[in-house]
């Protein structure tokens, strides 16, 4: 691993805008960025089609039939549970290893994936979780379209922060959303987006001094 390769892990509330910061980020810091994209690259690489993949993102543990191997241009990981059966823990094994790979490769933003704490060894990680007031997060779910009325934008926020916390909550020995779980916790109601990513990378200077 290039020793001077970083890493931004951002977990977020959803609506509060975490992809927006992640890609910002990113682009400020010219470097890469990924979140749904990382499970496509990982499901192009293992010859599933990413469909497969985004039932299970993120998304309370279920067991699948199946099974595949990863190449990821490395060498050949096969999972198995059992001789005939692929579970979502083999899943979130191969987009660990996945993620491992990127984080070895070159300095990138990850948004969600439980990446923080997949990472948790690495020593040049900084992790953000990103929240909102409900109101807050509700007008960007209806500006962005995803749903038309603030009831349904709502119930959606509930649901999917609750897959998420159940997610996270399962694979590690952390809490969603607990501060004390991240380096930085920012509400993107506070600040401009912008402000929040020269906050961000000020923090990561400030840490980092290579980082640019």
């Amino acid at each position: 691993m290039d020793e001077k390769n970083f890493v931004i892990t951002i977990g977020r509330q959803f609506g509060s805008g975490g992809r927006e910061l992640g890609k910002l980020l990113a682009s400020k810091l010219g470097i890469a960025y990924y979140d749904k994209e990382l499970l496509w690259e990982a499901a192009k690489s293992a010859g599933v089609s990413p469909e497969f993949f985004e039932k299970s993102d993120e998304k309370f543990p279920r067991f699948l039939s199946g099974m595949f191997s990863f190449a990821m241009g490395y060498q050949p990981y096969n999972f198995y549970s059992g001789s005939t059966s692929i579970s979502d823990d083999n899943l979130y094994r191969a987009q660990s290893d996945f993620i491992h790979k990127i984080a070895e490769q070159h300095s990138c933003v990850i948004v969600g994936r439980s990446a923080d704490y997949i990472l948790r060894d690495h020593p040049r990680c900084v992790n953000v979780f990103v929240h909102a007031p409900m109101d807050e997060c509700v007008k960007r779910i209806m500006t962005r379209g995803d749903k038309p009325t603030k009831e349904q934008a709502r119930a959606m926020a509930e649901k999917t922060n609750k897959l998420r916390a159940n997610f996270y909550n399962f694979y590690t020995d952390k809490t969603w959303g607990d501060a004390k779980t991240y380096d930085l916790t920012i509400d993107s109601s506070s600040m401009s987006m912008d402000n929040i990513a020269e906050v961000i990378m000020d923090y990561v200077r400030r840490r980092f001094d290579d980082v640019k």
